[in-house]
């Protein structure tokens, strides 16, 4: 029992595995439209694909049967593409088939999708086509255990099967009396879902996540948090990420609703009115970009002061349990598709003043707070507690407590229950670190009020954590970048580029006598110019949120500690 037990606001229902999800909501949702989008994605003659939980139902079986048939098994099976039915459909017959999903972002260059393919010990491929190649050379060329690829698209390749062809199989099979699917027995307590915390420049950590991890986690936010079948979703985060594979996907399945595939960021807007969007799961960027473009359209149009009277008023009127903001606010609710009621987001801090607007207009917005590592969710406010500023409380099932907190109650955060991992895969000695008497260490600062409010105060001691929810490693990028022979040192930060938006600086440190070496006797804006292209080819090694986009160059050492450990506090402030 956790720390908030008698905090509940509803009571969940408690699923122990991801076939009690599957099974409830195809039966007791069978007829309503699971997923919805565009056929092949074509935003010109747009033809909508509905797929109804009943459907859903039989594709995941039909799927898993193909997979069980192949011999797979207990086997790991990567996951890559974009977010869409075929993705939905492959994770929940991998995982309800008794298989290992091990979902990978698809913004990888190929270099770390075939670090992760190697270290992840995978035998099967699911994929877009745009990793063809890619899959086909890491089967061929490379010593990965990959045997068999799958493509979610029709290619007509040799040595790739196709989703669709697997699936027409499976429907074969089972009606010819194959029932392997029902027969598998799910334990729920070993390792269905295999996690990548970090890129490849640093040893890359697998998370290992049973569906027991998962499914206390669903049950734990559906207590916080109600979800209802009339709600509509859109799915744009990357789904392989745990907070969008979780909260929009996992429990959007999980309550009846309706995910609605988005056709891309610079879409958000219009797919909120056409798909008409009831919930919202995003990232602060996401939605301080939107709260300034209404703030801006109500400058423009010079009725600043209007809403805000207004404001007063329905905020007077919601104390005698009167809601008006709907009718006073339709304009401006009008222009985020008129139906939003939620929005759930996460991954990074957000403006307080954003929260307080978006509840003024009557969007009522819920912050979670969690990691990979915990399935992912930990802190979370709920429909009945809110606090802008604070990630919420604990989950129900969860225990947290602030580790050797200073005189302000400060600390590290440690949590205990049923939705954290497992382990590191084959990791013995992150393992160790990442735990203490059993309490998993967050790596993030915080404390915790005496009504059990948590905030978090530092993120972990030198993750980056950018404005659109990404985590970048610094060490990652600064080991690249050591590796230029006449490069000493390097420490890279952020650096606001606008009031939305940051961008990933390096300060580098080079060897004068070295540098000399292999670029003669030159100016120091010449030694820059050269370092500047190495930092080009460098990015080109990297997903574009991990860019350098600023550097500064000295031959003075970076500040270190007697252990020669930079003391990164102490040079992020002189830069």
């Amino acid at each position: 029992m956790g720390d908030n037990e008698n905090r509940k606001v509803y009571e969940p229902r408690i699923v122990k595995n991801y076939r009690e999800v599957i099974e409830y909501s195809v039966k007791n949702y069978a007829d309503k439209i699971a997923y919805k989008y565009k056929k092949n994605g074509d935003l010109k003659n747009v033809e909508y694909v509905e797929k109804t939980y009943k459907q859903v139902g039989k594709d995941i079986k039909a799927f898993a049967t193909a997979l069980l048939h192949k011999g797979l098994e207990n086997k790991k099976i990567i996951l890559i593409g974009n977010n869409r039915y075929e993705w939905c459909i492959s994770y929940l017959a991998v995982t309800s088939g008794n298989m290992i999903v091990v979902p990978m972002d698809k913004a990888l260059p190929d270099n770390e999708i075939e670090n992760l393919v190697t270290k992840s010990e995978a035998e099967v491929a699911i994929f877009d086509k745009k990793y063809v190649n890619v899959m086909k050379k890491l089967k061929n060329d490379n010593p990965t255990n990959l045997q068999m690829l799958i493509c979610m698209d029709n290619i007509q390749d040799k040595e790739v099967e196709e989703f669709s062809a697997l699936l027409q199989k499976g429907e074969e099979w089972i009606k010819n009396g194959d029932n392997q699917y029902d027969k598998i027995e799910i334990d729920p307590k070993k390792m269905a879902i295999m996690l990548f915390t970090s890129g490849t420049t640093n040893e890359p950590k697998a998370v290992m996540l049973s569906q027991q991890n998962i499914c206390a986690n669903l049950s734990d936010f559906a207590s916080w948090v109600k979800l209802y079948p009339t709600d509509t979703l859109l799915s744009f985060l990357p789904i392989h990420h745990t907070f969008e594979c979780t909260v929009t996907f996992l429990y959007g399945f999980y309550s009846g609703c309706t995910v609605a595939f988005c056709d891309g960021l610079k879409y958000i807007q219009k797919n909120l009115a056409e798909y008409k969007i009831s919930v919202f799961v995003a990232v602060p960027l996401v939605l301080e970009t939107m709260y300034k473009k209404i703030q801006k359209a109500i400058d423009d149009q010079g009725k600043t002061k209007l809403i805000h009277m207004m404001t007063k008023i329905a905020n007077g009127l919601l104390k005698c349990k009167i809601d008006l903001r709907k009718i006073v606010f339709k304009q401006i609710l009008d222009n985020l598709g008129g139906n939003i009621r939620l929005v759930l987001y996460g991954a990074a801090p957000m403006n307080k003043e954003t929260v307080i607007g978006f509840n003024n207009f009557g969007i009522e917005l819920v912050q979670g707070y969690g990691l990979t590592e915990t399935s992912p969710v930990i802190a979370a406010e709920s429909d009945k507690e809110k606090r802008p500023g604070s990630v919420g409380l604990a989950l129900p099932s969860l225990n947290v407590k602030i580790d050797n907190p200073d005189k302000n109650g400060e600390g590290e955060i440690l949590v205990k229950g049923p939705s954290v991992m497992m382990g590191y895969y084959h990791n013995e000695e992150e393992n160790k670190k990442a735990f203490i008497d059993g309490w998993f260490k967050t790596g993030d600062y915080g404390y915790i009020t005496d009504d059990g409010f948590i905030y978090v105060t530092g993120r972990k001691k030198d993750i980056i954590v950018l404005q659109n929810g990404k985590n970048v490693y610094p060490q990652e990028i600064e080991f690249l970048i050591n590796k230029i022979p006449y490069v000493t040192e390097s420490l890279v930060y952020q650096r606001e580029k606008d009031k939305t938006d940051t961008m990933l600086c390096a300060k580098i440190v080079y060897d004068k006598d070295i540098i000399k070496e292999y670029l003669g006797e030159k100016t120091e804006k010449a030694y820059k110019d050269s370092i500047w292209e190495e930092i080009k080819d460098i990015n080109k090694q990297l997903p574009v949120f991990k860019h350098i986009k600023h550097i500064t160059i000295t031959t003075e050492p970076l500040i270190k500690t007697t252990t020669q450990k930079v003391k990164r506090y102490e040079e992020l402030k002189k830069v």
